[in-house]
Formats: C-alpha cells, sequence, structure tokens
C-alpha cells in the first residue's frame, strides 16, 4: 500500500470470466447493486462484473471509487461513483496491513445465480486474476489521461508508467504474487519501471502455456485484452524499453557514468575547499562526479571560485564534473552564536592512565605557504609571520615557547615538505599546549634564544552551546539578544536566536520541537512574541553541542512555508547561471513546483536540472502529485532524499520504509534518485567506518548517485566508495 492510499476498483467486462481464489463475498445486496453499476454506460447484454475492493471496518462495507468498462472499439474507459474522483486514486487513512482492511476480490454475473463456492486453480485461474490487474491498471491510464496530457513529450511515457504502478499498488498483490512464482513467472513488486509491459509479457505467457497444455484454440477462455491492445503495447511506448528510458532520464540529469560505475559520487565542499588548492582536484580524481554547494552558507564570490576550480581540475583530468547549487530555502535555523575564543589546542594522544603513546603532528609554515600535503592529516595548523623562519630552523632542532597559561612547551622538527605554495615543516609536540596568535617560538643554541618568528591568524572556536537532559533553552527572536538582557528564573539557561517569525507563530506548549536533525530533543515549556522555552528531553549522556545554522523542526506543527524565499529567488540567478542542477529545498506542495516553473519562464531557463529535496512529511506523502507537476516541464528532473530532516519529520523508526518507498515511486516514474545524509559520516569525519554505514551504502546502489558530507577525511572516503561502486566488486 503507497501512501496514495487505497482503490477500488471495479472492472466491468463484456465478456465472461471466472475468478480464482475468492478471498470474500460481498452480502447478497451488493451483489443486486453491483449488476447495474452508477456509471455513465449502459451494459445491454449479460456480462460479468469482477471486482477488486477494499473493505473498512468491522462492518466490511465496500466503497466504490472507480470502475471501467470496453467501450464499443474493446478498449478501456473509466468512470466514477460517489465523490472520489483523483487522480491518481483515491485517498484512505488505513494501510494494507491494517488488520481492519481486507482486500476483495469477486465476481458476480448479471443474469446468472453467482455460486459462492466457485474456485478455479492452475494457470486459468492465474491468467483471470492478472487480466483483471491489466484492465485495473489501464482504467487508471484512462482516469487521469486529462492529467498526462498536460506533461512533457519528454516525460509522457515516465508519467503514464508512474500512474500504473500507483494503480498497481493499491490492489492487495501477495496471492497472486504466490500464484505467479508458482508458475515461475514474474513478481509484481518488482515490475515498477515497466508495468504494462511486464503485465502484458505475463499474460501471454500465461496465455500460450494454456494453449499448449489445451492445443485447441476453441478451449481457450475469454481474453480481457484484445490482440490489437497487445500489439498496440508492443509498437507503442510502453515496452521493455522503458528500462533504457530511466537509464537515459539519470544520464540526463547526472551525466555519464564511467568506467564500469554504477552509481554517481556527490560531495558537498564548502570554505574548507577554498582554502585547499587540491582538494577538489584530489575529489574529482578519487571519483567524484558531482559537487554540491549550498546556498545557504558562504556567498556568490566563493561559489564563484569554488566552480572555477571544479571546471578547471575537471578539464585537467578528463573527468566530467558537474555542480548541483541547493538553495537555502524555508528552513529553519538556529542563529549566529557569538564567535568563541581564538585559541588553538594541541593534544598528544593519550592511554587510559593518561600517558602519551604518540605525540600531536603540528604543520609549521610561512602563512602563504598554504595548507598541508594531502597525504598529511596534522592535529593542529601553525601559521609564522616571518619569511625566514626557515633559514633559522633545521631538522632535528627543538622549537620552544610559552603557552597561554605560561607552561613552557616543545616542538621537535622532524622533517621538512615541500608543498604547492612554498616548504613547510612537520614537529611533533609531546604535551599538551593552547596557542594563540602573538605566541613566540624561539630556538635556544649555546643557552642563547633565537627568535624564529610568531604564531599569527589563530582561528577562533566554533561556538556552541552544550545542552543535557532536563536543561532549559531559550530561543530568542532578537538576533542580537544577550543572556544577560533576561531577568527571572531562566536567566541562567543559555540562548538561541532564530530570526524566522513564522516559529514562534505556530508553536504552542507541549510540542516536541527537534535540532540538529534530531541530535537534540526537547518540549516548548512556553512561548511569547519574542521567545520560547524548550525543556531539553533528549541529548547524550555527557551533553550535546548546538551550533549555529543548525536546524529546528517541529514535525507536529502546522507551520507553513513560503515556498522560495527572496534570497531563493536572488540565488537562483546566479544558479541558472553557473550550475548544471538547482536542489529545492523544503519542498511541500506541488503550489511550490509551480513557483519555481513560473521563476524558470522568467529567466528562460531550460537545461537546469531540478532536483527535489524530499525533507518533509507533506512532501513524502505528495511525491507522485509533485513528481507529475514537475514532469510538465522539459528540465531533467530528479529527486533526494534527505534523510536527516525526513527522518525527524516521519518518525526515525519509518525511515528505512520511506525511503524505499520513494526509490519505488521514482523508480516507476524513471526519476534518478540522490541517496543523501550521513552517508560513511564516521569514515568522513574520523577515518574508519561502521559496520551499518557499509551496509547502508550497500542499499545507496539502488539510487543513481550516492551524496558524502564534508569532513576531515573525505577524500579517503570518496575512494572508499568509488571502491565500494565499482563494477567489478559488485560482480564479485
Amino acid at each position: 500500500m503507497t501512501t496514495m492510499g487505497a482503490l477500488s476498483a471495479y472492472v466491468v467486462a463484456n465478456q465472461a470470466i471466472q475468478t480464482a481464489d475468492i478471498l470474500q463475498l460481498p452480502p447478497s445486496n451488493l451483489r443486486r447493486e453491483l449488476q447495474h453499476p452508477p456509471c455513465r454506460f449502459h451494459v445491454k447484454q449479460p456480462t460479468h462484473i469482477f471486482q477488486i475492493l477494499a473493505t473498512h471496518g468491522r462492518n466490511q462495507k465496500p466503497r466504490m471509487s472507480a470502475f471501467a468498462v470496453p467501450d464499443e472499439n474493446n478498449k478501456a474507459e473509466m468512470g466514477s461513483s460517489h465523490d472520489d474522483p483523483v487522480l491518481v486514486l483515491s485517498k484512505s487513512k488505513k494501510s494494507s496491513k491494517d488488520p481492519d482492511v481486507k482486500v476483495v476480490a469477486s465476481s458476480s454475473h448479471s443474469q446468472a445465480n453467482f455460486c459462492p463456492n466457485s474456485e478455479q486453480t492452475g494457470s486459468q485461474g492465474i491468467l483471470d486474476k492478472l487480466k483483471a490487474v491489466h484492465l485495473h491498471v489501464l482504467a487508471s491510464e484512462q482516469w487521469n489521461a486529462s492529467l498526462l496530457k498536460l506533461c512533457h513529450r519528454n516525460y509522457l511515457v515516465s508519467a503514464t508508467n508512474l500512474v500504473h504502478y500507483l494503480a498497481l499498488k493499491c490492489l492487495d498483490l501477495e496471492q497472486l504474487n504466490e500464484d505467479l512464482s508458482s508458475v515461475g513467472l514474474l513478481n509484481l513488486e518488482t515490475v515498477n519501471s515497466h508495468i504494462l509491459a511486464s503485465l502484458t509479457a505475463a499474460i501471454r505467457l500465461l496465455e500460450t502455456l494454456k494453449l499448449n497444455s489445451l492445443n485447441t484454440k476453441e478451449n481457450i477462455g475469454p481474453r480481457i485484452d484484445t490482440q490489437n491492445r497487445i500489439d498496440q503495447l508492443k509498437n507503442e511506448k510502453f515496452t521493455i524499453h522503458t528500462l533504457k528510458k530511466a537509464f537515459s532520464d539519470g544520464e540526463l540529469l547526472l551525466g555519464p557514468l564511467q568506467h564500469d560505475k554504477t552509481t554517481h559520487i556527490m560531495v558537498t565542499v564548502g570554505q574548507e575547499a577554498l582554502g585547499s588548492e587540491t582538494l577538489i582536484t584530489d575529489l574529482i580524481k578519487m571519483g567524484a562526479s558531482i559537487i554540491r554547494i549550498n546556498c545557504a552558507h558562504g556567498n556568490p564570490s566563493d561559489w564563484s571560485e569554488i566552480i572555477r576550480r571544479v571546471k578547471r581540475s575537471s578539464q585537467l583530468l578528463e573527468k566530467p564534473c558537474r555542480i548541483l547549487m541547493d538553495l537555502a530555502g524555508p528552513k529553519l535555523r538556529t542563529g549566529k552564536l557569538k564567535p568563541g575564543e581564538c585559541v588553538m589546542k594541541i593534544s598528544p594522544k593519550k592511554n587510559a592512565t593518561g600517558n602519551v603513546y604518540f605525540p600531536a603532528q603540528v604543520w609549521l609554515c610561512h602563512k602563504g605557504a598554504g595548507p598541508p600535503p594531502a597525504h598529511f592529516t596534522p592535529d593542529a595548523v601553525l601559521f609564522i609571520d616571518d619569511q625566514e623562519f626557515f633559514s633559522k630552523i633545521n631538522v632535528g632542532d627543538t622549537v620552544r615557547f610559552h603557552d597561554i597559561r605560561g607552561r613552557k612547551r616543545m616542538l621537535k622538527i622532524c622533517r621538512r615538505l615541500d608543498v604547492f605554495s612554498g616548504t613547510g615543516y612537520v614537529a611533533e609536540c609531546s604535551r599538551t599546549a593552547y596557542v594563540e596568535s602573538g605566541t613566540e617560538l624561539y630556538v635556544k643554541r649555546k643557552k642563547l634564544k633565537f627568535p624564529i618568528g610568531k604564531v599569527v591568524d589563530v582561528p577562533s572556536i566554533e561556538p556552541f552551546i552544550r545542552l543535557r537532559v532536563g536543561d532549559l533553552l531559550i530561543i530568542s527572536r532578537d538576533c542580537l539578544c544577550e543572556q544577560d538582557e533576561l531577568p527571572g528564573p531562566t536567566s541562567s539557561a543559555p540562548i538561541i536566536a532564530c530570526s524566522s517569525g513564522l516559529l514562534f507563530d505556530s508553536v504552542k506548549p507541549g510540542d516536541p520541537i527537534a535540532f540538529d536533525d534530531g541530535k537534540i530533543w526537547g518540549v516548548v515549556q512556553g512561548t511569547s512574541i519574542s521567545e520560547i522555552i524548550v525543556s531539553i528531553t533528549h541529548a547524550g549522556p555527557k551533553g550535546t553541542k548546538l551550533g549555529s545554522e543548525k536546524s529546528i523542526n517541529i514535525p507536529e506543527s502546522n507551520i507553513w512555508f513560503e515556498g522560495l524565499t527572496s534570497k531563493d529567488l536572488m540565488d537562483l540567478d546566479f544558479v541558472s547561471a553557473n550550475a548544471d542542477m538547482v536542489g529545492v529545498s523544503f519542498v511541500r506542495d506541488v503550489r511550490d513546483i509551480v513557483v519555481l516553473c513560473q521563476e524558470f519562464e522568467k529567466r528562460k531557463v531550460q537545461n537546469l536540472g531540478v532536483v527535489l529535496k524530499i525533507e518533509t512529511k507533506s512532501a513524502f506523502e505528495k511525491l507522485p502529485l509533485l513528481l507529475l507537476e514537475a514532469m510538465k516541464s522539459s528540465n531533467p528532473l530528479g529527486v533526494m532524499i534527505a534523510r536527516g530532516d525526513l527522518a525527524v519529520e516521519c518518525g526515525w523508526e519509518k525511515l528505512a520504509d520511506v525511503q524505499d518507498e520513494i526509490l519505488s515511486v521514482c523508480n516507476a516514474a524513471h526519476i534518478p534518485v540522490i541517496w543523501a545524509t550521513q552517508v560513511l559520516e564516521s569514515l568522513v569525519k574520523s577515518g574508519v567506518p561502521t559496520r551499518a554505514e557499509l551496509t547502508d551504502v550497500a542499499s545507496g546502489r539502488r539510487a543513481g548517485c550516492i551524496m558524502l558530507n564534508k569532513g576531515k577525511h573525505i577524500v579517503e572516503a570518496v575512494k572508499f566508495l568509488d571502491g565500494i561502486l565499482d563494477g567489478s566488486s559488485i560482480k564479485m
């Protein structure tokens, strides 16, 4: 059962069919009503009514939503009854796993008594069921014909297959799948990308099987599908070649795959790419084929430099690499915190008893020399102001200094390395030290001190608030609000800002609230025009850090965002001129797609790829509608499963099912999927992957692209992932 709900389909055929494996029969009065279904067609000859019902509750009262009959040309048409005109299929809050929901398949004759105990086994019974499903799928296409006509011609085949998929998923096919497996045929759960072609092929195989067994045409049962319709499907659009359509759509958006690769690798980069001359080159060399820039961070000047480096490296390495730029969207985020002190801690590695077993590795160089080489990952980087620094020290010297606590510390020079923009030294420090800008370094020779320079440009510590269970947190509308400005019992509580008025207008006491993709949870205790007081209910055992620009989610609130913010519209000008794809954050409704397409028309954007980021419950529930709306445009289309916010919005326990359902829907629509959020996160940050991460990557191979976020070991992570995605590795 998909998120589109349950569909009750009544299929009326002008030929008699027999139905096998009747699960439950409707009451006799219902059978009498079904002899003359409330439709616009008048059946003048004896007919059988094949019905697939969804009954709700203990009274088992079925509700009719749609039905189909063959017209004078023997083509299925669609009618409706009662009040369920929709897409795609009528909605119901019940799922197929609900014990109060049963799927009913039955058959009644308009002019003959119905035998409740009649049952037919073998290939004929399976064939009858399969034909009924086939007509049901065709009926859904007819019912949505006006909607499909609005889709761009590039997407017409894919959109139609999506409608077929939704119609198929609304039926309980468990028993039919078992029957098909028993005769060695397909499982209907695995034919998402070519629904109608697979059904048609299965019907023809079963008919051939029956023909061979009976060896006479006269004994073949009545056929729901005419040969003309099957041949039309064969020569028209719905063939097994829809697999090629899915591949070409993915290539159109993400670019061609190199060598034996089966999945693209996308990497998020930011300011760290500007501080390294080789980072982007190394990423592309190791296997990255898409670079992602988040417009929530940085500015057009930074983005231009990153894009310039990507294009230069791509040309030099002769490896294609595309650019995806994510619009910031209307996402709620924590505000800027006051910058921390400009102090650097140098920490050697210690064992459980506190003894040093490996000294800290420190990179010493002149400010203009640039970062250390890619193969060396230091624990600290110290820039020296004196340009004659290298002429004053040698390998084996001991550089001395007093840290900010006044304690004597030493750096032993181990080796000299040449880098892209100069030369640097690798030093070892065996004791913990705290260094700030202005710290003087000197070398002691023959009991005399020889100054060699001062430390400069020590970065500030990233500010954060550490929150524990039971703590109170104040969210302030005023970005400049200081802690001591709030008297009273909450004056000692930490304060963080959020400038969006939507948050303060939407929450109420008792609402759950999450921070930083669900790492911290709390409950709203009180609200006012300018403040929200939150009691922390979930955090790490030693507390969890909450920093600037972290996400805020209120999953049970009715908050409503505008689709594109004013910042998004300004950024879209840059994105449309410089990127290959645009990521649309926090899509919630069809209206968001309509607004985006209008903005494309204003800018005359035709070839820019569009990636819908599915990160809200609303977007997940409306995914088929969002795709069909986006298919009205010719722009290449894709979907990103943004699992960070999606897990918070839909519930952690449901994430696995949600991401699988998104993959299935997009597969049916031939839309490429980007697998994102926390992929190989431990490897990226610490250099060692977890077993669960490896399993996650294996699941991600079903997508067209896997995305890695930035981290200390990102180059190694790309190389590792590229090895997993190698075609020969998968075959092994």
